[in-house]
């Protein structure tokens, strides 16, 4: 009866502890979910400049934008930041089996994510632009329609992939994963141009002096919720109140100061 006993309490504190592992608020880690390859917002770099946090797992360093958010988030916690490096399709499924406690990853609330997972208030809103190639056929474009007959993508699985549907005549390509990727095939000639936010937009043309970013004057229709940022949560997770009182202490002009230093400060820009 004993060993039975013991076993049963053994197996009761091993469920506990798989209870309030990652993902509660117990913890006294904050695992934060990003690609880090989406600069400004996100990116890899080899060592700790410019404030960046070690990659779990690896001897590479994540820092952007995001990072410099989930600093502050993690600090008003009272936990250690950790970060884990993950592709874009795997976020939402490791936030949603716990092996992450937060999406800080340039990550839109859509009404089809929110489905899902749970967000946070935004922590930044963006335009969506396109990024061409400098004094090429579409430098001079200023809507979006100046874009038919045009080789377009975006990333896989995101907003900037769908809208592509609203440019009439539009060649649009295949989706690619990441940002680099589409970087490379803009330069190769593979692509005309490939849709982002405006912050990565800068960034991509800040990296690479033949890129440029094109803002338009008849530009994508999107909604409020498409042009916004958040931290994506678990649902009903009790971090939501706390980051949501760290956002609310970040000043407009604290946000675009802290994006002005990640567009200045990634690896690709130097």
């Amino acid at each position: 009866m004993k060993k039975k006993l013991s076993l049963l309490i053994a197996v009761s504190i091993s469920a506990v502890m798989l209870l309030t592992g990652c993902g509660s608020s117990s913890s006294s880690t904050f695992k934060v979910g990003l690609e880090a390859g989406y600069a400004p917002f996100n990116w890899t770099q080899k060592d700790d400049s410019n404030g960046a946090v070690k990659i779990e797992g690896g001897s590479d360093y994540a820092g952007g934008y995001d990072v410099e958010i989930a600093k502050k988030i993690a600090k008003d916690l009272g936990k250690e930041l950790v970060i884990t490096k993950t592709e874009w399709d795997g976020l939402v499924p490791a936030l949603s089996s716990g092996k992450i406690d937060a999406i800080i990853a340039g990550m839109s609330p859509t009404a089809k994510r929110k489905e899902v997972i749970d967000f946070s208030d935004n922590y930044y809103k963006s335009d969506l632009v396109m990024v061409v190639k400098k004094g090429g056929k579409y430098d001079a474009a200023t809507s979006i329609n100046d874009f038919k007959g045009a080789k377009i993508t975006a990333q896989l699985n995101t907003l900037h992939y769908s809208v592509i549907d609203q440019i009439q005549g539009v060649k649009k390509e295949t989706a690619m994963d990441n940002f680099p990727a589409m970087r490379v095939a803009l330069q190769s000639g593979i692509i005309d141009g490939f849709v982002s936010e405006r912050p990565e937009g800068l960034s991509s043309q800040a990296a690479n002096n033949s890129f440029k970013m094109v803002e338009f004057k008849k530009g994508f229709t999107t909604s409020q919720e498409d042009k916004s940022i958040a931290v994506g949560l678990a649902k009903k997770s009790d971090l939501t109140a706390k980051i949501n009182k760290t956002l609310a202490g970040i000043s407009q002009a604290d946000r675009k100061k802290i994006m002005d230093t990640a567009i200045k400060n990634q690896p690709s820009a130097k």
